[in-house]
């Protein structure tokens, strides 16, 4: 399994294929902020709004795929540049693997390649959220990440039922400011 960490125009290449994972994602049941049935026109206009926001550097994304074409994985970092007392932390977004990909280990392989880009970027501080009671909870638990709470009724998951949203934060080593 390839993992790449595509520039803004080879992100804006690879359109399609991240289409085609973030409507798997979201057809498996996945609440990854899209309701179901996402249409693969709004999901590839998703994604190439996403490339501006990487040239930006607001944005990281990673994608690992076995074969060129065809995405089986995804993680970002959103990097919130606006805040000049935030610029050690990040939020992990998006982590997606396809559903003919699952139970393999490549979602834990992603969260590793982010936390360790993070960590060598200076980012000592990460945070997420996810829907209480899914399968990514039990791969953030294990991998050292620590619950904080949850928020009842947060997101709509792909079906349209509010569901509550745990948060989840992990510290990385070294320092910034």
């Amino acid at each position: 399994m390839n993992v790449e960490r595509p520039s803004a125009a080879r992100l804006l290449e690879m359109t399609g294929a991240l289409a085609d994972l973030l409507t798997d994602t979201v057809d498996g049941g996945a609440s990854v902020g899209f309701l179901a049935p996402l249409d693969r026109a709004a999901a590839v206009a998703w994604w190439t709004e996403r490339c501006a926001a990487v040239a930006a550097g607001r944005l990281t994304v990673w994608t690992a795929y076995e074969e060129p074409g065809r995405v089986l994985g995804t993680v970002s970092l959103a990097l919130p540049a606006d805040k000049p007392n935030s610029a050690h932390r990040a939020e992990l977004v998006k982590l997606m693997v396809h559903r003919t990909a699952r139970g393999k280990g490549l979602g834990r392989r992603l969260l590793a390649v982010a936390e360790e880009a993070a960590a060598a970027d200076g980012i000592t501080l990460l945070h997420l959220d996810t829907e209480t009671g899914s399968p990514a909870e039990h791969l953030y638990r294990t991998s050292g990440w620590t619950e904080v709470g949850a928020i009842p009724d947060y997101a709509a998951d792909p079906g349209g039922v509010l569901r509550p949203t745990t948060i989840y934060y992990k510290r990385l080593a070294g320092t910034r400011l």
